[in-house]
């Protein structure tokens, strides 16, 4: 993972877990459960951002360079890797 992405996934990873303690001191105080529903949304939300930028990264990078190498076993590893987290498929 390159370094500015490391960075930022820390720093959003520190967002989402300061998210998730708010909705623990939400719940404990019985708040209304809409505004529950609606920061566990935003949650998603932000982990799905995470989500991104690391494949990002990874195509970028690991993907890449596995596309520019000579080794095939390589190549279609990560290309299957990219097909069951994209498409759902187990690998």
């Amino acid at each position: 993972m390159k370094t500015d992405t490391k960075d930022a996934a820390i720093r959003r990873l520190a967002r989402i877990e300061g998210q998730v303690r708010g909705i623990s001191k939400m719940v404990a105080e019985d708040r209304y459960c809409i505004d529950v529903i609606r920061q566990v949304q935003a949650i998603k939300a932000a982990l799905s951002g995470l989500e991104q930028v690391v494949l990002e990264d990874h195509i970028d990078t690991c993907v890449a360079d596995a596309l520019t190498s000579e080794d095939a076993e390589d190549r279609r590893a990560k290309v299957d890797e990219l097909v069951a987290v994209l498409g759902g498929r187990k690998k």
